[in-house]
């Protein structure tokens, strides 16, 4: 008789354990094409381009949504971490994410519960910022983009690492007698965006990483790299802090106001992330 007039008690205590861990349900999927980002909550990296897109969902007069839409604008949720955003979006804070795909792509290979949707988002090209009082630097580098995609090199850089048969290790190594004599070229990234920069064993490795060194070597620098936070990059550039910005950037008519660009270097797509069911 004791151990039953112990039971109500003990269900309540389990269920409050329960409700402190979290153990709600995560919603069901809602979004599905791009047409469904209407009065959803959109995590995106700051100041990305995914964040420069889906700040129009913020506005309902923005043009962005369809017409006699009589629904809620938009929430965009900022992340400083990509990884932050894939959390939110596991624990149903959150809706989708747009992002780039490659890395899109990366983090559904770590996130078997998440999935890219069939529709683009957007197509971009990514270029190097370059502050706009250095001109002739982004004249150099224009020269020798022009010759690493003459000779191959551009193409085997970012082909070992996006494709069915890539080795994820710099197939790009610098020449022995390389002439180092102009100094430092310093390269602001964040190193959150992989195929593009990211760490392995404490290193940075990944395609930006790999074009600036090849670069570096055909101008005569030394490259150094200053990881950093994506909305710090530009301003860096622009201050002087770093001489180049190299995180998969893309080219829009906000960041040109302020930065120079050089010619693009790869040619990108936006995607959406959301839940499986």
């Amino acid at each position: 008789m004791k151990n039953l007039k112990k039971f109500p008690i003990l269900a309540l205590a389990v269920l409050a354990i329960l409700s402190l861990t979290g153990c709600s349900k995560v919603p069901e999927n809602t979004v599905f094409s791009v047409n469904d980002l209407c009065g959803k909550k959109i995590g995106v990296q700051l100041g990305t381009t995914g964040d420069i897109y889906a700040s129009d969902y913020e506005d309902l007069e923005s043009g962005v949504f369809p017409q006699n839409y009589e629904g809620e604008a938009s929430t965009v949720k900022r992340f400083h971490h990509g990884t932050d955003a894939v959390s939110a979006l596991k624990q149903g804070e959150i809706d989708c994410i747009i992002v780039d795909e490659q890395p899109a792509k990366a983090i559904i290979e770590e996130n078997d519960d998440l999935m890219i949707l069939d529709e683009k988002f957007s197509t971009e090209e990514y270029a190097i910022c370059i502050s706009k009082d250095n001109v002739e630097l982004t004249t150099s580098i224009n020269s020798s983009l022009s010759e690493l995609k003459t000779d191959g090199t551009l193409e085997a850089i970012i082909s070992n690492y996006i494709g069915d048969e890539t080795k994820g290790r710099s197939p790009y190594e610098s020449p022995a007698s390389v002439d180092r004599s102009k100094g430092t070229l310093v390269m602001a990234t964040n190193v959150d965006f992989k195929p593009y920069e990211y760490y392995v064993d404490k290193e940075i490795v990944g395609i930006d990483v790999d074009i600036a060194q090849a670069i570096c070597d055909k101008l005569g620098y030394e490259l150094k790299i200053e990881d950093m936070e994506f909305d710090a990059v530009i301003n860096a550039v622009q201050s002087g802090r770093a001489d180049i910005g190299v995180a998969a950037i893309t080219v829009t008519d906000e960041r040109l106001q302020s930065v120079d660009f050089t010619d693009s270097y790869a040619t990108s797509t936006q995607v959406i992330i959301v839940r499986k069911k």
